[in-house]
């Protein structure tokens, strides 16, 4: 009843800080997944990805006030998709891995969207994980090695001195812990989508997956902000 409550607040155009405030008590409570039986359903979660801007396919993100509900929702998201079969279920339906991409998209080039980008990456990485109809999804309908490919460029400021060859900086300082959580989280991604990639078929997958082999040789080149980060990173 207080998770169906919290999202009943959502539902209605509440201030801010009450919105952030309901996603951080919601986030804590569909850690259970008792709790979430009763309240994943279709319409709340599309309660939860109107918070997170899933549903708005052409509005760009503007607003830097409403980044903390964006970040609160997707942090809800993927604790009831992690523990719920049905979510899991609702996500193909509710075409989630889609609104997700579009997501990533917005991001681009775009300051302060750092934590909107590492939890966006981690919905992918827990979607292809839990659903194969969703991993098949990603790689074959919405170009999901490109868009993972791109995020994970974007991650590591990869700097190009040839088609498929990244420009080494030995001088170049570690990345940022959000720069590492981030480019690890597509890194998770990108291995589950290219999961069953045993034969590349057509000129277009073979510069993508050199493009990639390039930028996880640059990864490989690349530190974090301590050792067990450059550890999980490589």
């Amino acid at each position: 009843k207080l998770c169906e409550g919290i999202l009943n607040v959502l539902e209605k155009d509440t201030k801010t800080s009450c919105q952030v405030a309901c996603l951080e008590a919601l986030r804590i409570l569909s850690r259970d997944k008792k709790v979430l039986v009763p309240v994943t359903t279709k319409r709340n979660l599309q309660i939860l990805m109107r918070l997170a801007k899933l549903d708005t396919v052409e509005d760009p993100l503007e607003r830097v006030s409403e980044f903390p509900v964006i970040v609160e929702a997707l942090k809800c998201l993927c604790n009831i998709i992690f523990n719920s079969a049905v979510a899991q279920e609702l996500s193909l339906e509710l075409n989630l891995a889609a609104m997700l991409c579009n997501l990533l998209e917005k991001c681009k080039d775009q300051q302060f969207v750092g934590d909107i980008k590492c939890f966006d990456l981690r919905l992918l990485f827990l979607l292809s994980l839990l659903h194969t109809d969703i991993r098949s999804q990603l790689r074959q309908e919405l170009q999901g090695v490109q868009v993972l490919t791109q995020a994970l460029e974007s991650c590591l400021s990869v700097r190009w001195t040839e088609e498929y060859k990244a420009a080494e900086d030995r001088d170049r300082p570690p990345l940022s812990l959000q720069e590492t959580d981030c480019a690890i989280e597509a890194l998770k991604a990108l291995f589950n989508v290219t999961l069953d990639s045993w034969n590349v078929h057509s000129e277009t997958e073979s510069h993508q997956f050199r493009y990639m082999a390039a930028i996880l040789r640059h990864c490989l080149l690349t530190t974090g902000p301590t050792e067990d980060k450059t550890e999980e990173l490589h």
